[in-house]
């Protein structure tokens, strides 16, 4: 894509996060209930996930996690954006608002511990639970998504896009995928030394030495980060086989496209698919054909010329 449609992509994302930034600053001052007929803005404090669910856990398990998953969300969606086949400025959008409604949510935990919640709708008899300017604008992205599948799903998935085996060039493949999830896994080792050491001699220069205050923290830390860096890799080792084969396929499809022209068998045009890498391959296939096409018909003309003269 261009650089004017990028910046439309990312714009409703900052956008998202800059506005639910605000409101939620103002909504801080909230003191009493103020209502608007069956509209209420009352602060809450949410110290778990959507609808308070983790509220109950640990709060070094609860916010650390919730926070990190939101990271680990922003990370997914930039390589969904690079990783995705089309243009559609509709997905792409979508998903950027989801995205900075998440982050908004995770910035009140990294800095406040909690989510602020401050939007109340109906009566005081039936009423929703109460949400903030990201949790609506999220269900914004969230249509903005699924109309665009529904719209644009036979571009985002057209029959004639899919090659009939996912690894092309196993050794490659398997071999990329693992030095891409071994870079993450030395990354997230790294971190882990790190923060756990960190952690563990901030709790130690607080409380001491007390066993039982050291595991209460660590061991939550631990195991999350454990399960948050399996799921790394693992999204790792999936984008690893998708890039891989893009970057295979095509050389598969014009060595196979080679083959044939050495072979002396019929010209055929190189199609590559969408996303594919080395698109520039096609023309320069075209340009084979072209060069192989002007061959033989000079020495048909040849082989006729040398026949007329004897």
């Amino acid at each position: 894509m261009k650089k004017r449609e990028w910046l439309i992509v990312i714009l409703p994302l900052l956008a998202t996060w800059s506005l639910d930034r605000i409101t939620k600053i103002w909504a801080t001052g909230i003191t009493q209930l103020e209502s608007y007929g069956p509209l209420h803005f009352v602060l809450h404090h949410n110290h778990g996930a959507m609808l308070g669910l983790f509220s109950d856990l640990p709060s070094v398990l609860r916010i650390v996690s919730l926070s990190t998953g939101g990271a680990f969300l922003l990370c997914t969606y930039a390589l969904i954006q690079y990783m995705l086949p089309i243009k559609s400025l509709t997905l792409r959008s979508g998903l950027s608002i989801l995205i900075g409604g998440i982050i908004g949510n995770v910035t009140d935990r990294i800095v406040w511990g909690y989510v602020v919640d401050f939007i109340v709708i109906g009566t005081p008899s039936l009423s929703s639970p109460a949400f903030n300017i990201a949790d609506a604008l999220q269900w914004v992205g969230y249509g903005l998504i699924v109309y665009a599948i529904i719209r644009e799903g036979e571009l985002l998935w057209p029959e004639n896009n899919a090659r009939k085996q996912y690894w092309v060039n196993m050794s490659f493949q398997l071999k990329y995928c693992f030095i891409l999830m071994g870079v993450g896994l030395s990354l997230t080792l790294i971190s882990l030394v790190f923060s756990y050491t960190y952690m563990r001699v901030t709790i130690q220069e607080l409380v001491g030495n007390n066993a039982f205050l050291l595991n209460k923290f660590l061991v939550p830390y631990v195991i999350t980060f454990i399960i948050i860096c399996v799921a790394f890799c693992a999204i790792l080792f999936a984008v690893g086989r998708v890039i891989s084969h893009r970057i295979a396929g095509p050389l598969y499809a014009f060595e196979r496209f080679l083959n044939n022209a050495l072979e002396g068998g019929a010209p055929a045009k190189l199609k590559l698919r969408s996303g594919d890498e080395f698109k520039h391959l096609e023309e320069l296939a075209e340009q084979i054909n072209e060069r192989l096409h002007k061959l033989k018909k000079e020495r048909t003309v040849n082989v006729i010329e040398f026949s007329e003269e004897d």
